[in-house]
């Protein structure tokens, strides 16, 4: 399989900006289609996702690739979520030293492991790339905005097409905050603070069991809570658009 000597090339290797991440040090008892589906959610945020590839075999246990349409996709999201909890693990986050045989077969570059295998054998060597791209790190605070812009009218905030808000009788005043509408039922609380915690200020996440789909986020203060609810209006999980307002207090 393409991805079968990745983890072991990854260590001490200089690899140059690509469209495909590989994870590693991720929750080894979380099950393959949960963390498959876990992952095309969290980083469908930052971009067309071509395929997730994860494995069953102890050696590929705790690590996954997430191919990107495009490479500064993958970059946004290195950028943003390296070192981030995920199922109580921190993740770590870089660029595949593998060609995924998605983009292969998009580019035209793609050859068939038997092929390359004998290619090596014949003497062929590995060129290390030596590219190195040090300004991508650089972008891990770009999710926090530095200047908080005022609170938009709560008549201004944009509905996602499709959903109907359901809304208190009294529109709540914009406040630290967020109430989260129209969450797929099996929506963990650790799946929305991926999303949330990326903004300035957040604090926690409160969802109330007897009634799935729904979810309140708290902020420091007003300004940091509209940030994300304009940042993350409408975001999809698992097609369900999010409807944000503020909570009622």
């Amino acid at each position: 399989m393409e991805m079968q000597q990745e983890a072991n090339q990854q260590q001490g290797s200089e690899v140059s900006p690509n469209q495909t991440i590989y994870i590693n040090n991720l929750n080894e008892k979380v099950k393959l289609d949960v963390l498959k589906k876990s992952l095309n959610d969290v980083f469908s945020h930052f971009g067309k996702i071509l395929e997730v590839k994860a494995f069953k075999t102890l050696k590929h246990k705790g690590q996954a690739w997430v191919v990107f349409e495009e490479a500064e996709s993958a970059s946004t999201a290195i950028a943003k979520m390296n070192d981030f909890p995920f199922y109580d693990k921190r993740m770590r986050i870089q660029y595949a030293k593998t060609k995924s045989d998605v983009v292969a077969k998009a580019d035209g570059t793609f050859v068939p492991r038997e092929k390359r295998k004998r290619h090596e054998e014949k003497g062929g060597k590995k060129k290390k790339d030596q590219h190195h791209d040090s300004t991508q790190m650089g972008m891990a605070n770009s999710a926090y905005p530095s200047v908080y812009g005022t609170a938009p009218p709560l008549s201004q905030v944009p509905y996602p097409a499709g959903v109907k808000p359901i809304l208190p009788e009294a529109p709540a005043p914009p406040n630290n905050i967020l109430f989260v509408q129209n969450l797929p039922h099996e929506t963990t609380p650790m799946m929305i603070q991926m999303f949330f915690s990326q903004y300035q200020g957040f604090k926690e996440i409160r969802m109330v069991e007897a009634k799935p789909g729904i979810a309140f986020v708290e902020y420091a203060d007003e300004m940091q809570s509209t940030v994300a609810m304009q940042g993350l209006q409408g975001f999809k999980i698992e097609q369900d658009p999010m409807l944000i307002t503020y909570a009622k207090k």
